[in-house]
């Protein structure tokens, strides 16, 4: 048995308020999962690792959650007809490489510089690429607000669709004709962070959006396919590693079954740039919030010195702005669906 799956350590006592708070962090997490498509983890593994939960553990409970939710929201989306399941199953090939390679990564990580180690290196990933992609997916956001809410295909996507390429694929639900050499790396990139820092819908959505031309709506779905297989294949390596802590698994999702049902109802009442508006938004509010975390993960490796005094002030700053992006994602969410709901109803009328 893995030594490493020993450590009692890597587990954390759960008082009233933190189960709450995991509940609602589940929640917000379905609710974002169902309306943009990612699984939520950009909410959920903070959320927990803000708790004092160990980053490998985070990382492995936030992926065996995230199949079965993945599911249902993947099904409830399917019956809207915005679920190409051709496009999920041929990129969930690729991503379950790279979620096999990324658990790799992560293990000798933590072999090499422990836990302390293991969480530096998440959340450095985490605001590294929620700034990038969250400021990207921002810019386009107002850019297609400012258009009338038209979505445009992109001139990477356009040029990539005329290169023929053998193999060939043809997606006739997502309306397009690509090589399936330009989907593999956006399938492998989305299964390795997936192992790596449990997320991989904001890279995967994205990069379906800008790199392979597939509409908003429908890369949202898509993606919940390809968590759901990447989500089954990495819970699985995971809880063989003993970092499935099934009590952090099970709150999460109560919380996000009940979420992911109602996010995934939102999407049939907003326009498309709203949800790349409610991603870019929650990405940047948790990137500065996993930023305050990280002279922590420095402390206990020995990199820096700080007083407690000041660690536990930014211990505090960064669960608050972690609370603040489950706060305002929620609004967006459930505000659009308000509107959208009563713009319908008016039209109807």
């Amino acid at each position: 048995m893995d030594i490493l799956s020993l450590d009692p350590t890597k587990f954390i006592d759960l008082n009233t308020m933190a189960v709450i708070f995991l509940f609602l962090v589940g929640f917000i997490g379905g609710l974002v999962s169902g309306f943009i498509g990612s699984g939520g983890a950009f909410v959920l593994t903070p959320g927990m690792m803000s708790l004092g939960v160990p980053g490998t553990v985070a990382v492995a409970s936030n992926m065996c959650h995230k199949f079965p939710k993945a599911l249902v929201g993947a099904i409830k989306r399917y019956r809207y007809g915005q679920v190409d399941v051709k496009m999920g199953l041929i990129m969930a090939a690729s991503a379950g490489i790279g979620v096999q390679i990324g658990i790799k990564i992560q293990q000798v990580i933590l072999a090499m510089w422990g836990q302390a180690g293991s969480d530096l290196y998440v959340s450095l990933s985490f605001v590294f690429v929620l700034v990038f992609v969250g400021g990207y997916v921002m810019k386009d956001a107002i850019k297609c607000a400012r258009c009338g809410g038209e979505e445009e295909t992109t001139a990477l996507a356009k040029r990539l669709q005329k290169i023929e390429l053998w193999p060939m694929i043809n997606f006739p639900r997502s309306g397009l004709r690509i090589s399936l050499w330009f989907t593999l790396p956006v399938g492998f990139a989305t299964g390795i962070l997936a192992a790596t820092i449990a997320v991989g819908g904001f890279v995967g959505v994205p990069g379906m959006i800008y790199v392979m031309g597939v509409p908003g709506l429908m890369a949202s779905a898509t993606e919940l396919v390809i968590a759901f297989v990447m989500g089954l294949g990495g819970s699985i390596n995971w809880a063989m590693h003993g970092m499935v802590d099934i009590r952090l698994v099970l709150i999460i999702l109560g919380g996000s079954l009940l979420g992911v049902q109602l996010g995934a109802i939102g999407t049939t009442y907003v326009r498309p740039h709203m949800i790349k508006m409610v991603m870019a938004t929650i990405m940047l509010i948790v990137a500065v919030s996993r930023g305050l975390a990280l002279p922590t993960y420095l402390v206990k490796l020995g990199l820096m010195e700080l007083p407690e005094s000041a660690l536990s002030l930014l211990k505090n700053v960064s669960f608050a702005s972690m609370c603040l992006a489950l706060l305002v994602g929620s609004v967006i969410i459930l505000g659009s669906m308000w509107n959208g709901r009563k713009a319908q109803a008016g039209a109807a009328s």
